[in-house]
């Protein structure tokens, strides 16, 4: 249980740091509400598990042999980074109209959360690299313990931050909602600025 529970608090701690992961779960609370946004806490945590599965399996010696690998992820990060700020920058509060319950595709949602996550370089490189090394450096009846502590963090997380969102659903106007993409649009943006920083200090 050691083994375990120190799994799940380096998940944790990796994992809750705001991020675009949690910035679409967060939106997706909002929009759909329980129970339709378990779609996409199931897609958010099958990504983190995969990861996670791919970092104990050895995958981030693999990846770091791969010339230029870093440099793809950041410039695809921050094309797909800002094509999501502007898509919430055009947002309308008639696209929130609460008369008519919000269709959900629930494929566009799992490709919307895949996208998110394999178009972040820090959740692929550093959940690969770092919980991979961390698992490595368990006992090796330990590993598959630890690693299920850190898979179980990811999806608690998802978990509890989808129900938060849809808690305040009930609250938000659809005025309140244009701001709130604003402010996601504009995190988007920080997040995209950042990656262009580490894709030119990575080439100088």
């Amino acid at each position: 249980m050691d083994a375990y529970f120190a799994g799940m608090l380096l998940g944790l701690a990796m994992i809750t740091p705001i991020g675009p992961q949690n910035i679409f779960l967060i939106n997706q609370g909002f929009t759909f509400g329980v129970p339709r946004v378990f779609v996409a806490v199931v897609a958010a945590g099958v990504c983190d598990t995969v990861l996670i599965s791919l970092g104990g399996a050895g995958t981030s010696a693999v990846l770091n042999r791969i010339p230029g690998i870093k440099s793809f992820l950041l410039a695809a990060g921050v094309v797909f980074l800002t094509y999501l700020a502007v898509k919430s920058f055009r947002s309308r509060p008639e696209d929130f109209d609460q008369s008519t319950p919000p269709e959900m595709r629930w494929r566009r949602v799992v490709a919307q959360c895949a996208s998110v996550t394999v178009f972040n370089p820090h959740a692929v490189l550093d959940v690969v690299g770092i919980l991979g090394v961390a698992i490595a450096a368990q006992a090796p009846d330990h590993r598959p313990i630890f690693a299920a502590g850190t898979v179980s963090a990811s999806w608690l997380w998802f978990t509890l931050l989808a129900l938060g969102a849809s808690t305040l659903r009930r609250w938000l106007t659809p005025q309140r909602r244009v701001w709130i993409d604003r402010g996601s649009g504009t995190l988007m943006l920080v997040f995209a600025a950042l990656f262009v920083g580490e894709l030119l200090r990575s080439q100088g």
